[in-house]
């Protein structure tokens, strides 16, 4: 980054830093990720210059021989790699993706019904401070209060009496597998359309091991990054009926042109996803998260949902006497980084909340298999002993540094 450095030596200087953190930290953002250098060539490539309002060969704008290809390119490999009939590059992030299809597919204060945020939902899922809560009327399910996993049963009586006319499956911090045909079930027997969520499992299911919500859904919504292992992007994935009115609710209806550098990013991430490599990847995510649950339970943590089925872990830390929040910044000084986050039915606020939520799509794409999330079940439990112990902390951090930049990315 030579011209960066020499116009702008602040800014180059703290991605420098930025990169260096990244090496030696354990990252546990369950949406955190490493991409591949020829994910962030695409991003960083002239493609940024080029403006794209339209849809390949429906441009508003002149210069686009280019442009139509890639994006081509990438809805083909979209639509091959997860079996759906239709598919929309153009979003901007989960969010906008979301919106756009909510935009598309409803009129305004419409009912939609999603899971609500405390409980593991995304706040565009209808929670009352998203666009989705204030502009449709939003209801929310819960989960069983006794085994904080979904309850279909109680899932249907609530969309029986309510009859919403979208309904959302899908989460942000939900560990156990989601049953797509069940939700469509529902969709069916109330009018409703079924829109599926699959930000957080989109790479799990293009390694197949995680049910895809593609044959049971009117719409599939993701992100492009976490699992998926690509830039800061977002997809719509369409049945067939469905491609017109979603394509214009993401455009003209909610954005303008796209990020064409993005779209070329995302087109290589999905390459990288069809590879056979790509499965084994995703394989070692679950297993990577299956020891590091086991090992936390071993040292008396309690688990929401006593477990996972996919790359998440939310731990409730009610029984250690200690916040989220507290255990969360402790942990970032010693190089592990996670995120505090609500727990089902929590009872603390959620600047505060009772749990942090962990993942390992990060530290798989290092390298690290079960023999290292051992490890860093242990120096959870450490720091978790030694909140205030600075000493201990910092003796912990260079353990940390030392072993994470064994882990070098070559790709």
């Amino acid at each position: 980054m030579n011209n960066l450095l020499n116009f702008d030596k602040e800014i180059a200087e703290l991605i420098a830093l930025e990169e260096e953190r990244e090496k030696y930290s354990i990252r546990l953002i369950p949406s955190e990720n490493y991409v591949s250098k020829a994910v962030r060539e695409a991003t960083g490539s002239i493609l940024t210059n080029k403006y794209s309002e339209g849809y390949p060969r429906k441009r508003y704008y002149e210069g686009q021989e280019n442009i139509d290809l890639i994006e081509q390119i990438a809805i083909d490999r979209a639509k091959s790699l997860f079996g759906s009939y239709g598919a929309n590059v153009q979003a901007l992030s989960g969010a906008p993706a979301n919106l756009g299809v909510m935009l598309g597919l409803l009129k305004p204060n419409d009912k939609i019904m999603g899971m609500a945020l405390p409980h593991g939902g995304h706040l565009t899922h209808g929670w009352k401070v998203s666009a989705s809560g204030i502009y449709y009327d939003s209801v929310q399910y819960e989960l069983n209060p006794e085994t904080s996993m979904l309850d279909y049963d109680m899932i249907r009586d609530l969309a029986l009496k309510e009859k919403p006319k979208l309904i959302i499956a899908g989460s942000s911090a939900y560990p156990r597998f989601i049953d797509f045909a069940k939700f469509r079930e529902i969709a069916d027997e109330v009018g409703a359309y079924l829109l599926s969520d699959m930000a957080h499992i989109a790479g799990l299911v293009a390694g197949g091991v995680h049910p895809s919500p593609v044959p049971h859904s009117h719409v599939v919504t993701t992100t492009t990054h976490k699992t998926l292992r690509g830039p800061r992007g977002g997809m719509a994935l369409m049945a067939k009926g469905f491609v017109r009115k979603v394509n214009k609710g993401i455009f003209p209806g909610l954005q303008g042109g796209p990020h064409n550098h993005t779209t070329a990013a995302i087109a290589v991430a999905l390459k990288e996803a069809s590879q056979d490599s790509f499965k084994l990847y995703a394989q070692q995510i679950v297993k990577n998260a299956k020891v590091l649950s086991e090992e936390l339970i071993n040292h008396g943590f309690n688990l929401v949902t006593n477990g996972t089925d996919n790359h998440l872990i939310l731990i409730d830390l009610t029984n250690k006497n200690i916040s989220g929040k507290e255990l969360s910044v402790a942990l970032n000084k010693v190089h592990i980084v996670t995120n505090a986050n609500s727990v089902p039915f929590d009872k603390r606020s959620p600047m505060d909340p009772s749990g942090i939520r962990i993942g390992t799509p990060a530290v798989t794409t290092k390298g690290m298999k079960e023999t290292e999330m051992k490890e860093i079940a242990k120096w959870i439990n450490l720091v978790s002993q030694n909140i205030n112990n600075e000493t201990k902390l910092t003796k912990i951090a260079n353990e940390v540094k030392d072993f994470s930049l064994k882990f070098n990315l070559e790709n």
